[in-house]
């Protein structure tokens, strides 16, 4: 992945497909598509995965929510739902060893009758999991079990019932499908913006007019076809293609803050309580070192702005967990968090005015026959591999392409030739410390070798980005060099996770991190300075709408 080939890619030649939108989706779609055959090209106005797709929950799960939904409900459509996540589950823990792992969810109950509801529930959740799914079964727990797994809940729980779902590094996850699909032929471009479509005589679109968004060079690319997978921003391609399309998304704003390990007291076992004022469920997760407390629902009527977490969102979710809480925690424990958007379908005007949590997180393939224009809308995380294999279905029988999905069985960048032992090996040979190298392996895998080569050439690349974390300086030149890394933020929000774990902290490393990507990039002062200035002031952004303090949350716990 090098940013120049992709743009001598773009200007050599025609395209079977041209895919906009690097999120899950696009980047899925990517992949599916090169390993069909078709000469594709990946299109994403920013970086990978910069919206949505870095700002989930970070569970692959059914929806223990759209469970209950589905038979309070008799919405059969929930269920299929559940299904579907079910039975995806094991693929992408599967597919991304490094980047995915089980992961143990406690539910706190406070009667007999509320564990038996809740195990009933969970056991229904088992039954529906394919078989070659192979985390543990669910199961009640006691008072004394429960605070064994998780020693901050309180002691005025009956008991606790727990399950097991799958976790991910999202934007992680994200990128290493945007690398194997240009290993598998495809051709990546971020920072690329479409700015207008050219069609012929029948109105069909023929080509983009796209801009780059570091240097404002225009390009042109041209496809046989052309398949939208914006997510929140889907509508606004739409419109581009054709004005007379009506609207078909809802954004959904959702919100997760980063709380010490220390407030659960758990590295391994994430917590779920099931009963929140807003309708939702919120989790408690173990995530990097954090604890991640989320998520919320509103509307949020303006995607083209990136939403915040706010100081009435913190309050709101520290009031939420402090019930199940053996020790309140204050709202100075927060050290980091961020917003995101659901990109929900309305599929009639009844939805427009519909709670967005009673809005099904399912996608449809949309043909719109006036431009030729495919759209993937909806979704989740963990169903992404389906949503773009419905849609290469559709674009190859628009394309008269006959070839059929293979992306079930398709290890991604990072997952060869990978071990539990990688981390052993690192430290070994690297004589890395084993949070460094534990922290290497999860995020690059197999690869994480090629990092920790850096650091022989040039031992000043083995040191801290910052001394409360596990990053190092290595990873800046390697995800410049082989991830597309083009800015301060596409490092630290999206190739390390700092500016979601610890906004103060991701301040103090600014500097640093400057420096590595201006020299391996050949800033001129003017670019380093104004990247700088950019993103440390988009930070404190952050910072005050979430009312936390610059000098807060530098400890990892």
């Amino acid at each position: 992945m090098q940013r120049n080939e992709s743009i001598k890619k773009l200007r050599s030649g025609a395209f079977d497909l041209c895919i906009i939108g690097g999120g899950a989706s696009g980047a899925g779609c990517a992949l599916d598509a090169a390993l069909r055959g078709l000469n594709v090209v990946l299109i994403e106005k920013n970086d990978f995965a910069s919206g949505t797709s870095s700002k989930s929950t970070k569970l692959i799960h059914g929806g223990v929510r759209y469970l209950e939904q589905a038979f309070k409900n008799l919405d059969f459509a929930q269920l299929r739902q559940v299904h579907h996540g079910l039975r995806e589950r094991h693929t992408l823990l599967a597919n991304a060893p490094h980047l995915a792992r089980p992961v143990t969810l406690v539910t706190p109950v406070f009667s007999w009758l509320e564990g038996l509801y809740f195990r009933i529930g969970l056991w229904m959740y088992d039954r529906i999991a394919t078989r070659k799914d192979t985390l543990p079964a669910s199961r009640w727990l006691s008072r004394k079990a429960a605070r064994q797994l998780l020693p901050g809940l309180t002691e005025r729980l009956h008991s606790a019932v727990c399950y097991s779902d799958g976790q991910l590094d999202d934007a992680r996850y994200c990128l290493a499908l945007a690398q194997s699909a240009a290993e598998a032929g495809a051709t990546v471009l971020n920072y690329a913006a479409v700015s207008t479509f050219e069609k012929n005589d029948q109105g069909q679109i023929t080509a983009a007019t796209l801009t780059d968004q570091l240097n404002r060079e225009e390009y042109r690319v041209q496809a046989r076809c052309f398949l939208n997978c914006t997510g929140p921003q889907a509508d606004h391609i739409r419109q581009l293609a054709n004005p007379a399309l009506p609207p078909r998304i809802r954004p959904s704003k959702g919100v997760h803050l980063m709380l010490p390990l220390s407030t659960l007291g758990s590295a391994e076992a994430a917590l779920l309580i099931p009963k929140t004022p807003d309708g939702r469920v919120v989790f408690a997760i173990p995530f990097d070192g954090k604890l991640m407390l989320g998520t919320t629902d509103q509307d949020y009527p303006t995607p083209a702005q990136e939403p915040h977490l706010e100081a009435g969102e913190v309050d709101f979710l520290l009031k939420t967990l402090e019930p199940y809480l053996q020790n309140p925690v204050a709202k100075t424990a927060v050290s980091g968090g961020f917003g995101g958007l659901r990109p929900l379908v309305i599929s009639t005007e009844r939805q427009l005015n519909k709670s967005t949590k009673k809005l099904l997180r399912d996608h449809e393939v949309e043909h719109d026959p006036a431009s030729g224009l495919f759209s993937l809308l909806g979704g989740k995380w963990t169903t992404y591999r389906l949503m773009a294999g419905d849609a290469l279905d559709a674009v190859c029988e628009y394309l008269n392409v006959d070839a059929t999905c293979t992306t079930d069985q398709h290890g991604l960048a990072g997952s060869e030739h990978f071990s539990p032992l990688v981390a052993i090996q690192l430290q070994e040979k690297h004589r890395l410390p084993e949070d460094v190298a534990v922290h290497l392996a999860h995020n690059y895998g197999s690869r994480a070798f090629q990092v920790a080569d850096l650091t022989q050439a040039d031992p000043a690349l083995g040191q801290r980005l910052h001394p409360a974390y596990p990053f190092i300086r290595a990873e800046v030149p390697y995800t410049v060099r082989n991830e597309m890394a083009c800015t301060l933020r596409d490092v630290l929000a999206r190739r390390v996770r700092l500016e979601l774990l610890d906004w103060a902290a991701a301040l103090q490393t600014i500097p640093v991190v400057a420096d590595l990507m201006a020299e391996t990039l050949a800033w001129p002062d003017e670019e380093k300075n104004r990247q700088v200035e950019d993103y440390a002031g988009l930070i404190r952004e952050f910072m005050a709408a979430a009312g936390i303090r610059s000098g807060r949350g530098l400890t990892r716990e």
